[in-house]
């Protein structure tokens, strides 16, 4: 696809006018740092509609935020536009927190804050406080990408078959099971990370990020089609927890339902705390406490009597904690270069070796035909060869990657792991006539003897941000599956990221690299990316693409489709995100995501010409749902510079000017 096409301005509804929240809680609001971007003021943060543009959380008919039942697929969605600023979150208050803080003059790490603050209130069972994140950015003054480490970590007690026995002279699991014991609980980043980056990048007062979120926990907000399922889905963990089963379920213990007004006072309170103490007040002092008190409980609740095996997190633990600035992982793609987060996400470089090992095929060649608002439906070919590419992308990273303060890449790092000669060898396994089933890692030289870990579940949420300026954020973010370990702390949810470890710490082949170690960051495929035009004779590069997705390991799936959508077949924002869910981990099985309305799903797909021409080509096709979701902002011509898409799989929105 020549690269002029990726600009090109397509009809689009554009977004008009959002009026502020009248008062913000009292004591987090601050004079905006400087005055709005010329020509915006209240033309900003609506949602359009067919009658023009409507305000986000105010209840009238085209809102946004009100809630309704889950489609599993929102057929004919949109792309937004947007003149200079963008956000694009999972929730529609989210949106619009960050959308406000955009419009008041604050950066993308600002606006990346408060987006977090609210996600964790109203998307709890995907990301918050009590969990972790991965944030890339870009300084459009200096051209420089950074990237940050938030993710969780184990305690420094921690031992390394800890997530499946209770202890040396007890080999039964932790209980009640490993994921719902105090084992799976590790040392939450995403506090520091957000501190790191709004040190490093932010414009706004820290304490004024907070409001939106306070406002919302004191006043309520109505729970939404994926909150709602999540916790009748989850109830009866949830009820091991007496403050859990209080805030999610009703005292008969039945779930709260779509549409009930949620009030979380605790959460209000908290937010205070870090509104006026900086991150400093979460991992000191009462905050910091009670984690840990809640950690190491041995007892479930009144409803849902049992032990509980505890955590061994402590003090020491919360007080030791930094977030990390690592270096970008980048490649270059065709006419673009694209950065990721690098480990201990292993989602960087397996996108990285994806686009490496498609780039020696003509996948432009392969563009869905006409394709729609749905995205189109991708040919046998196509997703033949990407699934191909990842299945050798992830025998890499259940070979190779883990938490690097611990275990080294092999080679000579990321550099041999995306090395173009390396790459073209991995693709060069790839058959056209048939599918390899599973790959083998690749070898490098001295790299030693080590076992494979597939491990990762899924409870993730993306956010994209670019501000006035040029600036921009991925951020995933995660407290790992649905509701993490159903344990609520002063109104958020804890994470059970530390079951992304293997359980074992060696197999046959030798030691596994995501093994459990003290103070070791479990191993994660959360893929926050960004693209940019390569420069010419000397130009420099230019930011074109902000994405990334929820979804566990298969968010590099997710990712990789969307890149491709984009950057071989000239998909815009909305339609990359619509496509039809492809690609495969290291087994033989290719997924194809039910849920599209372009896969015919009867007889397990026997009708659907893409799964059987992949099954004709030796795949094993599951058409289970995929709950992608993909959220991206895209720069394109014209006077609305920049173009929005959310999933239609989720609740997502795009706002801006």
């Amino acid at each position: 696809m020549p690269a002029a096409r990726i600009l090109s301005g397509r009809p689009g509804l554009r977004l008009g006018v959002v009026a502020v929240w009248a008062a913000l809680a009292a004591g987090c609001t601050t004079p905006a740092p400087a005055p709005p971007p010329a020509g915006t003021g209240d033309t900003a943060c609506r949602a359009p509609t067919d009658h023009g543009g409507v305000v986000v959380g105010s209840g009238v008919p085209g809102d946004p935020s009100l809630p309704e039942p889950s489609s599993g697929y929102r057929l004919g969605r949109q792309p937004a536009h947007a003149r200079t600023y963008m956000v694009v979150t999972a929730h529609a208050l989210a949106s619009r927190a960050g959308c406000e803080v955009l419009r008041d003059g604050g950066s993308a790490a600002d606006a990346a804050v408060a987006v977090q603050v609210v996600l964790g209130l109203v998307e709890p069972q995907s990301s918050g406080l009590g969990g972790g994140s991965f944030i890339v950015h870009y300084d459009a003054a200096t051209r420089r990408v950074q990237t940050y480490d938030g993710r969780e970590t184990a305690p420094a007690a921690a031992g390394e078959n800890d997530l499946r026995w209770i202890g040396p002279d007890d080999r039964r699991a932790p209980q009640p099971d490993p994921r719902d014991s105090g084992r799976s609980i590790g040392t939450p980043g995403t506090v520091a990370a957000l501190g790191l980056l709004h040190r490093q990048h932010g414009r706004s007062s820290w304490a004024g990020l907070f409001g939106a979120g306070i406002k919302l926990a004191d006043e309520g907000f109505p729970i939404g089609a994926r909150t709602a399922a999540a916790i009748a889905t989850e109830r009866p963990q949830l009820l091991r927890d007496p403050d859990a089963a209080a805030y999610f379920l009703h005292p008969d213990g039945s779930p709260k339902l779509l549409g009930e007004v949620l009030r979380n006072p605790d959460y209000a309170a908290t937010l205070r705390a870090l509104a006026g103490g900086g991150p400093a007040a979460f991992y000191r002092g009462a905050v910091a406490a009670d984690i840990v008190a809640e950690i190491g409980r041995r007892e479930g609740g009144p409803l849902a009597p049992g032990p509980i095996t505890p955590g061994k997190t402590t003090l020491a633990d919360l007080h030791d904690y930094a977030a990390v600035e690592r270096p970008p992982v980048c490649i270059d793609y065709r006419a673009w270069r694209v950065c990721g987060m690098g480990p201990p996400s292993s989602g960087g470089i397996a996108v990285a070796q994806t686009l490496g090992m498609l780039e020696t095929f003509d996948l432009p060649a392969l563009a869905p035909a006409a394709p729609d608002r749905e995205g189109g439906r991708p040919g046998v070919s196509a997703v033949h060869l990407v699934s191909e590419a990842e299945r050798l992308a992830f025998a890499d990273r259940d070979r190779y990657l883990a938490d690097t303060d611990f275990v080294p890449l092999p080679g000579d790092g990321a550099a041999s792991m995306l090395d173009k000669a390396y790459l073209r060898r991995r693709a060069a396994l790839i058959r056209r006539d048939a599918s390899m089933g599973t790959a083998q890692p690749g070898v490098f030289a001295g790299a030693a003897p080590g076992g494979r870990n597939t491990r990762e579940d899924q409870g993730t949420s993306q956010v994209s941000i670019v501000d006035a300026q040029g600036n921009a954020v991925s951020m995933t973010t995660s407290i790992e599956r649905s509701m993490g370990a159903h344990r609520l702390v002063r109104g958020f949810l804890l994470n059970n990221q530390l079951t992304d470890f293997s359980f074992a710490p060696a197999d046959d082949a030798g030691p596994i690299a995501n093994r459990v170690q003290p103070r070791k960051r479990p191993r994660s495929s959360m893929a926050p990316t960004l693209v940019f035009r390569r420069g010419t004779g000397g130009a420099p590069d230019e930011l074109v693409m902000v994405t990334g997705s929820a979804g566990g390991a298969a968010i590099i799936q997710y990712v990789v489709k969307t890149l491709v959508g984009v950057l071989d077949w000239g998909l815009d924002a909305q339609q990359s995100s619509a496509l039809v869910n492809f690609g495969a981990g290291n087994r033989p099985v290719t997924t194809v995501g039910g849920a599209h309305p372009y896969v015919d799903t009867r007889d397990g797909g026997d009708g659907d010409a893409l799964v059987q021409g992949l099954r004709a080509l030796g795949h094993e096709v599951t058409i289970a749902a995929q709950p992608s979701g993909g959220i991206t902002v895209l720069r394109v011509d014209g006077p609305a510079r920049w173009q929005g898409g959310a999933d239609p799989r989720r609740e997502g929105l795009a706002l801006g000017d």
